[in-house]
């Protein structure tokens, strides 16, 4: 491990962070020291949500998806045991889960990314919060995140991806990365124009609704994932994407981005995005042609059908 990675990186001053507030006792990798303890109640949200995203997720999840569930041993049963899960990610990737109590800090969590160990939240959505979670909890990141990474170069692009935060604070385009991180790892489709497409993005995967929209809806683009326009996009975390990023292969977005110095396309960007989250350029590859009618009916708050 480089030195340089060993410990969180410095944030100065002047480069933004979300002011999370720490809670007391954790150290400044966030880590809490063990598993929560979660009760009959917490292992029933998980069957049901388990359950619901296993009856939708054959035909649209990436095959590396369901792969990942099987070699991790990660099922409907009950919430899965960090320890038992770690022991076999550790043998097929080098990886290991870490539990979190909340939402952390960008930095913190490239830092983690950096050391091949990925950030899991330590609590389980309520009945009430069934369908939307504002914060990643455990299903979302055991469900969506972790099977992924029982693939190998998915794995190996998860840490070049937390190592390359160092140089995004230092140009402070950390938003930038942020963004990039937001429409591949959370919201990111797979395939080939020539056959069909599928979710890998763990966002997609751990919602049905977004499932099922982000590839057969109507009103949402589907463009080809091209680094510097990806990194000059906004997005929203409060509703289904008005644009999904398609790469052809984890191969392809690994070189695609791991091929790339980062310095020039820091230096070139603005202070901030410039497309809008509905927007298609000349320049795009469209796979499809968005109607946006989700977004002009007024999206979630208006109660509007994602269609």
């Amino acid at each position: 491990m480089s030195e340089e990675f060993s410990r969180p990186p410095c944030v100065s001053d002047d480069v933004y962070v979300a002011p999370l507030a720490k809670p007391a006792g954790l150290a400044d990798d966030w880590v809490e020291p063990a598993q929560a303890e979660f009760d009959d109640a917490d292992h029933g949200i998980w069957r049901d949500l388990f359950a619901r995203q296993s009856a939708i997720a054959p035909g649209r999840a990436c095959d590396a998806h369901g792969e990942g569930l099987a070699v991790l041993r990660i099922d409907g049963d009950c919430i899965p045991e960090l320890d038992a899960v770690n022991a076999r990610l550790r043998t097929v990737s080098g990886w290991e889960l870490v539990p979190v109590p909340m939402l952390i800090p960008d930095h913190i969590f490239l830092y983690h990314l950096a050391n091949r160990r990925f950030p899991v939240g330590n609590f389980i959505r309520t009945r009430a919060q069934f369908d939307y979670v504002e914060e990643p909890d455990v299903f979302h990141d055991m469900y969506g995140h972790v099977p992924l990474l029982a693939d190998q170069i998915f794995a190996d692009y998860m840490q070049a991806f937390g190592q390359a935060g160092w140089k995004a604070l230092r140009f402070n385009r950390l938003w930038a990365l942020s963004t990039l991180y937001w429409f591949t790892v959370e919201f990111g489709l797979i395939g080939r124009e020539e056959g069909d497409l599928r979710a890998y993005g763990a966002g997609i995967l751990s919602s049905p609704q977004e499932l099922k929209f982000s590839l057969s809806g109507r009103s949402p683009n589907r463009v080809h994932l091209a680094l510097e326009r990806v990194m000059r996009t906004d997005y929203h975390i409060s509703d289904l994407q008005q644009t999904y990023f398609v790469i052809e292969s984890f191969d392809q977005l690994y070189r695609h981005t791991q091929g790339r110095e980062f310095a020039d396309v820091y230096e070139s960007l603005p202070p901030g995005p410039i497309y809008a989250n509905s927007a298609l350029l000349e320049t795009d590859r469209t796979y499809h042609r968005g109607t946006q009618e989700y977004r002009l009916r007024g999206g979630r708050l208006s109660g509007a059908a994602p269609v």
